[in-house]
């Protein structure tokens, strides 16, 4: 199914690039007739995120009782649709009202297209197979920030939008034509079975007790905060806090977000593989241990006013972030059957946006306006020290129960 996964691979990488043009855009925003300010700007991203999260339970309902392959073309189609309207906004509010509705189309997306892959290839590759398709986030980010941030000083922040979203209403209809096989193919055991609409309930009773999901779902959140938060406002840290040009500022940003994402998500996926013969907790190790490491890094980097430390910092810190994104989502779907995978997807989604990148850009363009952005960022390490400590336990109780049923 190597067509599939290079289609919901490309895919994913206009999603990202569509979600993150906004980043780019932020200080063009700001001087513009708009005059968003550092909180409404994060309360932009965040806006996004809150539809994105709210729209998830429903479309995982939905990924798990109706065809797959049209609801993604659909989701795709609204979220490029939505982003293009970003450009024709003419106030803070309908701006909000565009990128809100991007959250619905990616919602559809960022639900089923997991599920998908999952029936695609068997547990031992998908490690790998998620990488492939998750390294499509840093590199559809660093798009987002260098299409956006070169079209905006060439041609002005409202064709980023257009930019950014006219690709994506093509891609709509390349989804429609990837197969949608029975649900659990490659798991034997769960061939064919989805949930009905009525079981619904009886599925998310059945992930709260599912203990190793709900602990690294809790993880995802700290993650996602500082990501979330990071992602949002690092364009405007290296322009405003170390005076880079915009133009240097977004292109570095994304070149350095693609090559330390593609490298770090590879290396994840590849090493998680590996290890899962010798422990089944090797995507948790993998997550947790990376992160722990990072949380130094990513606080010396934002801290430190000089050139090559800050740069170092950023760099290793975005291949030690990025090295969990494949192995991670491999336990999520691994830990629950395949018939409820795109609402595990949906609830998860939920869960790691209202406690992470929902709250996280609006927090710290609240602190920034209250008291300058190089402290505002300073949070963000803490919340990554957070996500390894839960990951490391998680994998923890993961060995000793194993341990103890095999006893």
């Amino acid at each position: 199914m190597r067509w599939g996964l290079a289609v919901l691979t490309l895919v994913n990488l206009f999603n990202y690039l569509d979600r993150y043009v906004l980043a780019a855009l932020g200080e063009s925003l700001t001087r513009s007739p708009l005059h968003v300010t550092d909180t409404q700007f994060g309360v932009l991203a965040s806006g996004f995120i809150v539809v994105y999260m709210l729209a998830a339970p429903l479309f995982g309902t939905l990924g798990d009782t109706r065809s797959r392959t049209r609801l993604i073309a659909l989701g795709i189609f609204l979220w490029s649709l939505a982003t293009a309207l970003g450009g024709l906004a003419w106030g803070f509010a309908s701006l909000l009202v565009a990128r809100a509705l991007v959250g619905v189309g990616e919602a559809a997306y960022g639900t089923i297209a997991p599920s998908l892959l999952a029936d695609y290839y068997p547990r031992s590759h998908r490690g790998r197979v998620f990488s492939i398709f998750f390294a499509a986030i840093p590199i559809g980010s660093a798009l987002g920030y260098v299409v956006g941030g070169q079209v905006d000083v060439h041609f002005g922040w409202r064709s980023a939008f257009f930019v950014a979203g006219v690709p994506g209403l093509a891609l709509a209809a390349l989804a429609l034509r990837l197969p949608d096989p029975p649900r659990g193919v490659c798991d034997s055991e769960y061939v064919g079975e989805r949930i009905t609409a009525g079981a619904v309930r009886t599925a998310y009773a059945a992930l709260l007790r599912n203990r190793p999901y709900v602990l690294t779902v809790l993880g995802y959140a700290a993650y996602t905060f500082a990501l979330g938060g990071m992602a949002v406002f690092l364009p405007k840290f290296l322009i405003r806090v170390r005076a880079l040009p915009e133009g240097p500022a977004t292109l570095w940003s994304g070149i350095s977000l693609a090559a330390t994402g593609f490298l770090g998500t590879f290396a994840g996926g590849w090493i998680g593989d590996r290890l899962l013969p010798l422990t089944r907790q090797a995507y948790l190790w993998i997550s947790g241990v990376a992160t722990l490491v990072a949380a130094p890094i990513a606080f010396l980097a934002l801290a430190s006013g000089t050139p090559a430390v800050y740069w170092t910092g950023i760099v290793v810190a975005e291949i030690l972030l990025f090295t969990s994104t494949g192995p991670i989502n491999s336990a999520i779907v691994n830990a629950v059957a395949p018939g409820i995978r795109a609402t595990a997807m949906a609830a998860s989604i939920f869960t790691i946006h209202v406690l992470g990148d929902v709250p996280s850009p609006t927090v710290v363009g609240a602190i920034s306006d209250a008291s300058s952005l190089a402290r505002a960022v300073l949070i963000l390490p803490v919340a990554v020290l957070v996500s390894g400590a839960i990951w490391t336990y998680a994998a923890w109780c993961g060995e000793v129960t194993g341990r103890a049923a095999v006893a």
